[in-house]
């Protein structure tokens, strides 16, 4: 089964091209981080008209890329939340109408799904069942995955996403927008135990998460520490290592309660080299194995649409003809409007 996915949830379009028998035959991905930075974030506007402009080229490079024409694809995947409303329409009509132009069917792919199922891209997949922390800009979730839509919600962010963090910690330092890369190769540069902060909500049982706190911890401390650059780059390598523990504890909470020692780290931070590296001691520590994305399909890209829509369709999945797009969309629920 060959599946062309559309990703547009946010502020990048992605489109791939994944066979069934074959593995993935051509991707392509634009960024809008350009745009979006002079404002310091994404404005949604901006973005829903970008990808206006992107989807249709990146649609027809790709199939070129994979040496595909329309009449070679089985289905379209398209990206149908969570995300921001207007950037998800275009996904979702772009692929819907594409569906009954060629005359093929459509599926809506939920974007943390996809994410969770990324490492299947790879040349040695994690086996069902394993654990799966997704850790991206707008989501910090541990779940429990049994197999392809068999999802069990065990924890999740309270307040600000992980990612959320780390780039708003790296806008008070100075770093610009997105920074949660920049403050990581800051925090490389930062001297160990001059500054502690703390690790939220590991103190009580559960596998709840709440980065807020932390925030404003890392806020305090550059207001009466971080004259210099040397106290910046401390203060960003103590911000890091207690995100990064306290994602390892939660995660081997949760290994200890569910008896899986098979973790999928996926979303945009799981690219962060600190925390990939406390994983894999983790995970190994534990006698089991974590799984990641590579570095490109870490953030949103076509490529895990694509992947996603082709299980579902050869489950027999497909959509109708009346389409809609989910801005709230609970990873093991019934989308909301």
């Amino acid at each position: 089964m060959r599946v062309l996915g559309l990703e547009t949830s946010c502020d990048e379009t992605g489109v791939a091209v994944y066979d069934s028998e074959s593995g993935l035959l051509g991707h392509a991905l634009y960024s809008q981080v350009a745009m979006h930075r002079e404002f310091g974030g994404v404005v949604p506007e901006l973005a829903s008209r970008d990808h206006v402009r992107r989807l249709l080229p990146l649609i027809r490079d790709v199939l070129a890329q994979s040496r595909s024409q329309p009449a070679d694809l089985n289905g379209i995947a398209y990206t149908a939340g969570p995300g921001l409303i207007g950037a998800l329409l275009v996904g979702v009509a772009t692929g819907r109408a594409l569906g009954f132009a060629w005359g093929i069917p459509a599926v809506p792919v939920h974007h943390m799904e996809a994410h969770l199922l990324a490492p299947l891209l790879e040349g040695d997949p994690p086996p069902f069942p394993f654990l799966a922390l997704l850790v991206s800009g707008g989501h910090t979730q541990l779940v429990r995955v049994a197999g392809v839509g068999e999802y069990e919600l065990l924890g999740e962010s309270l307040d600000d996403a992980v990612g959320e963090a780390f780039d708003k910690t790296a806008n008070l330092l100075g770093l610009g927008y997105p920074g949660g890369a920049a403050l990581s190769i800051l925090a490389a540069g930062g001297r160990p135990g001059r500054f502690q902060f703390p690790r939220p909500m590991t103190d009580r049982p559960g596998l709840d998460f709440s980065f807020s706190g932390l925030k404003t911890f890392a806020l305090n401390t550059i207001r009466e520490h971080g004259a210099d650059a040397q106290a910046r780059a401390d203060i960003a390598h103590a911000f890091v290592e207690a995100v990064v523990e306290t994602l390892a504890i939660k995660c081997r909470r949760a290994m200890q309660e569910t008896g899986l020692n098979r973790l999928v780290a996926a979303g945009g931070v799981s690219a962060n080299p600190q925390l990939r590296q406390r994983l894999q001691r983790l995970t190994k520590d534990m006698g089991g194995r974590v799984y990641f994305p590579r570095a490109e399909f870490c953030t949103d890209n076509g490529a895990m649409i694509a992947l996603a829509g082709c299980l579902h369709l050869q489950a027999g999945q497909s959509a109708p003809l009346a389409f809609s797009a989910y801005p709230r969309w609970a990873l093991a629920g019934r989308p909301a409007g």
